[in-house]
């Protein structure tokens, strides 16, 4: 009986690697987050592009709008903020003009309040003031999606020159009450000071 001839070898098979944008994944948000990082740190909030950050991190731009939907929100994510602007902007220019400056005072102090997100905003402000790279970028962020929105929608005369002084005057009470933690601004109540910072505000936005 003649044996059954050996079955063929079989032919090497070759891998070919695709070359192309990275598909969505466990860690593609991450990598996101990082380009995006280094893109605001080498170009500054305003001249970032969603289209360069994609390009940075090997994807398709529509892919950083699913997982973020705007360049804003992409920044926030990055920092780990945890205020929109849009909802802030919203609150500060709703309702009467008269009550500005105490619905701002409130905002703030109530927000800083809450232990969780006083954290978070605290690692952003020590960032800051640390980090000249930080600074910059949170500097572009604040003028573009906060200043000029808050300016827009109070349509004041100096409307950036005045947003900014309200904002410096939010600043240096975070300072003195949760970093600096000043006796007693570290410990009165929310409503002790609201009254107090209020007109102050209203006066640096208002002018009454």
């Amino acid at each position: 009986m003649t044996p059954a001839p050996d079955p063929p070898e079989p032919e090497p098979r070759t891998h070919s690697r695709r070359v192309g944008r990275r598909p969505g994944g466990a860690d593609t948000r991450g990598t996101v987050l990082a380009a995006a990082r280094a893109e605001f740190a080498a170009h500054g909030y305003q001249k970032a592009s969603m289209r360069g950050i994609a390009r940075a991190a090997g994807v398709d731009p529509a892919l950083l709008h699913h997982y973020f939907g705007s360049k804003d929100r992409l920044f926030l994510a990055v920092l780990d903020f945890p205020l929109d602007p849009r909802a802030v902007v919203g609150q500060i220019v709703a309702g009467e003009r008269s009550q500005v400056g105490e619905r701002i005072a409130r905002f703030v102090l109530t927000l800083w309040d809450d232990p969780g997100v006083r954290d978070r905003l605290l690692a952003v402000l020590r960032g800051a003031a640390g980090s000249e790279e930080i600074a910059a970028m949170l500097r572009g962020f604040v003028a573009g999606e906060l200043v000029a929105r808050i300016a827009e929608g109070l349509e004041l005369p100096q409307p950036e020159l005045r947003v900014e002084l309200a904002l410096s005057q939010i600043i240096g009470l975070a300072m003195a009450r949760y970093v600096i933690a000043v006796e007693p601004v570290a410990s009165a109540p929310a409503d002790e000071l609201v009254p107090l910072l209020g007109p102050t505000l209203q006066r640096y936005l208002i002018g009454d």
